[in-house]
């Protein structure tokens, strides 16, 4: 796989996703200071950025992959109810694609230099239910799911997690979804193996009242994915989604945090919901967390 994206080939797909000259010109090149089309698979600190394709929620993985690498992101993180192509918008992005709509998605993926790297599932509640779905997954390339299953499924979700080398991740919503309460998500991962882990959605925490900092000090050991968001207020649950460093979130506050704790793995933009210029925001997104690794690793 080829981990950079050029410069040419960010400029042409920034044209064909609708990203203007005005965007390109004005808010893309501070993505980062050595252009947005050669940004490290990995910075000095170990981190990875991955972008969410919720994030182009209405648009079909195809095409949220298109946007990603036209923001220099080598790695996504999918979603099992996403349509898969504009050629084929009746199949979905899960187990149940044919093997000849599986060979598509590898190919897209390979012309574009991004990896599938993670993916939101909402049906881990049973083997039966499950296992095709990490058959599925370790095909395709997913390192680690992000889910909330019931807590009777936590033995088979982990029995598969280690047979597949694939990691679970729980997912928090916000109050009152089950796993709201980061204190929620620890108690399920005593005891299990180190497959066996969290998914900081920090902008759901902020909705529910949380510090982020505080519940990652919580969860240190156990932290295995992010969707990291900034929203614009704290403590209520309609607060919208916001750029990186410009809201309630306390981004540079979690990425020092991570720092401490010496966390080497993705950090996941989920940027909600979607709008046409959801991509510019994240370039913005983008543009602080290199800045503040940067600051980190100096």
């Amino acid at each position: 796989m080829n981990r950079q994206i050029g410069r040419r080939r960010f400029l042409k797909s920034a044209a064909a996703l609708g990203l203007g000259a005005s965007v390109v010109g004005s808010r893309l090149p501070t993505l980062v200071a050595a252009e947005a089309g050669k940004r490290p698979a990995q910075n000095k600190t170990g981190w990875k950025l991955c972008c969410g394709t919720y994030s182009f929620n209405k648009l079909t993985f195809f095409e949220a992959v298109d946007q990603a690498a036209a923001l220099g992101i080598p790695y996504v993180e999918g979603f099992t109810w996403q349509r898969l192509s504009p050629e084929r918008p009746d199949v979905q992005t899960n187990a149940a694609m044919s093997a000849a709509d599986r060979k598509a998605a590898a190919k897209k993926l390979a012309d574009t230099g991004v990896k599938l790297v993670g993916c939101y599932c909402q049906k881990l509640a049973s083997e039966e239910q499950a296992r095709p779905i990490y058959e599925w997954a370790k095909e395709m390339g997913v390192e680690t799911f992000i889910a909330e299953p019931p807590p009777e499924a936590y033995d088979v979700v982990e029995k598969l997690c280690d047979e597949y080398a694939i990691n679970l991740a729980i997912h928090n919503h916000p109050q009152p979804s089950h796993y709201w309460n980061p204190e929620t998500v620890l108690k399920a991962c005593q005891g299990r193996g180190k497959r066996f882990g969290a998914c900081c959605d920090t902008g759901h925490w902020v909705r529910s009242g949380f510090q982020p900092v505080k519940a990652l000090k919580m969860l240190q050991g156990r932290i295995l994915w992010f969707h990291l968001k900034d929203v614009d207020s704290f403590g209520r649950k309609e607060a919208e989604c916001v750029p990186w460093g410009t809201g309630a979130g306390d981004i540079e506050g979690i990425l020092k945090e991570m720092h401490r704790q010496g966390y080497h793995g993705f950090f996941g933009i989920e940027y909600e919901p979607y709008a046409p210029d959801n991509a510019a925001k994240i370039a913005q997104c983008v543009a602080y967390f290199d800045k503040v690794s940067a600051s980190l690793a100096g």
